[in-house]
């Protein structure tokens, strides 16, 4: 099992917008919906690339507005994060059955030290982090990553996403892939199931994705 954190497993990209707007006011303008949208899910460089070019400053360092999002989020992130409906139980009854399972987030490494400490260290035989792959969502390279270091084939992996780009990531990677929207809409693809909440998710259901009978 691979699951995506952000808007996944736990409703953290409402922290997200609000470092993002602010950011953006403090460059004393305002990001707009569509460039909110278009920034889900994607990694740091590219988000900074969307903000500057949406507020048309694009000559901003984007190491210098990461470096300010970092720390503000990590501050928002530590004032606690609230799990995505069904996520607690879907993870628990995964880790119950022994399904081996990884985390794969665009996020850095320092911020989901800090998301860990609500997911549970001891929830993923594996975590991919998105300054630690060569190549960020919607590259396959962070799924492909994480089936590599669970020891399974991409294709018997259940990648659940709730964003175009994790869901191109996911499916470029060959996972078999679950789609629950959140803050931006997933467009029907073949290969990709969608629920609008984890609610009604569960083990059969998972197997059955991959085409073979539940355990």
């Amino acid at each position: 099992m691979l699951f995506d954190m952000d808007g996944t497993l736990v409703d953290s990209e409402k922290l997200w917008e609000v470092a993002l707007h602010e950011l953006a006011v403090a460059y004393g303008g305002a990001l707009s919906e569509p460039a909110r949208r278009a920034i889900v899910g994607t990694s740091m460089a590219v988000s900074m690339r969307i903000l500057h070019d949406d507020l048309g400053q694009p000559e901003r360092d984007p190491h210098a507005s990461a470096a300010w999002i970092n720390t503000r989020i990590l501050e928002l992130f530590r004032s606690g994060l609230r799990w995505r409906p069904g996520a607690l139980a879907l993870l628990q009854a995964v880790r119950a059955a022994g399904i081996p399972t990884a985390l794969v987030t665009s996020s850095g490494r320092a911020l989901v030290e800090v998301a860990l400490d609500t997911l549970g260290r001891d929830s993923f035989d594996a975590v991919v982090c998105g300054d630690e792959v060569e190549a960020a969502k919607p590259h396959p390279t962070p799924y492909l990553t994480a089936a590599r270091l669970l020891g399974v084939p991409i294709g018997r992996c259940v990648a659940i996403e709730d964003s175009p780009t994790g869901v191109a990531s996911a499916l470029a990677a060959g996972a078999a892939v679950l789609a629950v929207p959140t803050e931006v809409p997933v467009a029907p693809s073949a290969g990709v199931h969608q629920l609008a909440s984890l609610t009604a998710a569960d083990l059969e259901l998972l197997a059955a994705l991959l085409g073979k009978p539940p355990a």
